[in-house]
């Protein structure tokens, strides 16, 4: 269930950069101005992430979930009625809001149903969404777009969104809070204030170097979202439609495999070391510096084909295990908190890179700034080395073995 609600969440956002060469001339947007479009939601969903996130902590998570989808879903159909610059940036930075409450909630919400042993896999599946919603937000929104207007993507998805919420309010469940964790004690009130809550995050170690991770991951991540369409469509020359798909398909259906592939190690190597998810995000990185590095230096359709498959397939190593390699250092009554502060800092910092690309862009060309992206990788690939080797230090301790959690989900008790 929680599979659909993030495909409409990432269909949503990713549906208007497919229709960017048709919203400029329409609306006469410079791309700056588009980028300025694409960072309005990244920047309220990164103002209001934080206190998402607390809310996650402290109140029902499935009311939090539902309420999100048919409020972002309601602004996305909202934006076909855009009719000015202020108009698209203020829907656009509605739907930022509306989103901003998903992820810490549906992460915690995962992380009840899923202990230790098998949270990876868990969370890698419901990672797998955000691809094919990208996919199918790139690929619908430029088709229609060069057939029906670039109105009618936002049409879709949002009643399809709105419809979908209705029909969970009775399907989805709310299970323990911190039963998976054998932590069902856990008094989700006992959380403290919102400063409180970031200043124990902030201070753990491991935490803060997984959250300077995410900023640059998904700076770079953001590049690709905001303007690959628009590179295939002025670079090879592709029509609206096909760049808008090819965009998206080769690196997402990669980042498919990745995912899947990077739940399964990161379970395997977090039972020898607690440090074993973390170190798969880091191989996801480093591995990927050359493919990032190719997509923009080639002027060869088949290698930029190949280095979006190899830049998605490593991407979804590490986009495995965000959110499980922060549990695995937070405690219980922090997840919600932890999701919402990585979450929303992450996306602060991605919130740039519409724009700053855009800039340079103009003096260095696309080609070179998608190139660049590569040096990102590599310094936040060999800061998570360093997180690895000091998870163990930032572990919380839950009370009972990892045998008493299984045998007290699985009797239902």
């Amino acid at each position: 269930m929680l599979w659909c609600v993030c495909f409409f969440n990432y269909a949503d956002r990713q549906a208007i950069f497919s229709v960017f060469p048709l919203i400029g001339p329409e609306l006469h947007l410079s791309n700056v101005q588009l980028g300025v479009v694409g960072a309005s939601f990244m920047w309220m969903y990164a103002l209001f992430g934080p206190f998402a996130g607390w809310l996650g902590d402290r109140l029902s998570r499935k009311l939090l979930i539902l309420c999100a989808l048919i409020f972002w879903s309601g602004v996305t159909a909202a934006t076909a009625i855009a009719h000015s610059y202020a108009q698209l940036a203020l829907c656009r930075a509605l739907g930022g809001l509306g989103e901003a409450f998903y992820f810490p909630a549906a992460m915690s919400l995962i992380s009840d149903y899923h202990g230790p042993s098998t949270r990876s896999r868990a969370m890698s599946f419901h990672q797998s969404s955000v691809y094919a919603g990208s996919i199918a937000g790139g690929a619908f929104s430029g088709l229609f777009g060069q057939y029906y207007g670039w109105r009618s993507s936002f049409i879709v998805f949002g009643s399809a969104g709105i419809v979908l919420g209705l029909l969970l309010w009775t399907l989805l469940k709310e299970p323990v809070r911190g039963i998976a964790d054998n932590s069902a004690s856990a008094n989700p009130h006992a959380s403290g204030n919102l400063i409180e809550a970031f200043r124990e995050v902030l201070g753990n170690r491991t935490a803060l170097i997984l959250i300077l991770a995410f900023i640059g991951a998904n700076f770079v991540a953001v590049v690709f979202l905001t303007w690959m369409p628009t590179f295939l469509y002025q670079k090879f020359h592709m029509s609206l439609s096909l760049a808008g798909l090819n965009s998206t398909i080769y690196l997402q259906i990669a980042s498919v495999l990745g995912v899947l592939a990077g739940g399964v190690l990161a379970d395997r190597l977090s039972r020898k070391s607690r440090g074993g998810r973390i170190l798969t995000q880091a191989l996801g990185l480093l591995c990927g510096i050359p493919f990032l590095f190719l997509a923009g230096w080639t002027v060869s359709v088949a290698w930029l084909i190949v280095a979006m498959i190899g830049f998605g397939y490593f991407k979804g190593l590490y986009d495995a295990n965000i959110f499980a390699s922060l549990y695995d250092v937070v405690r219980v009554e922090r997840r919600g908190a932890a999701a919402g502060l990585i979450n929303s800092l992450g996306w602060l910092g991605g919130g740039f890179a519409p724009i700053a690309i855009a800039v340079a862009a103009s003096r260095y060309g696309m080609s070179a700034c998608i190139s660049a992206t590569a040096a990102i990788y590599l310094f936040i690939g060999t800061l998570l080395l360093w997180g690895a080797r000091r998870a163990q230090k930032d572990a919380p301790r839950h009370p009972g073995s990892k045998d008493q959690v299984l045998a007290h989900v699985d009797t239902g008790q």
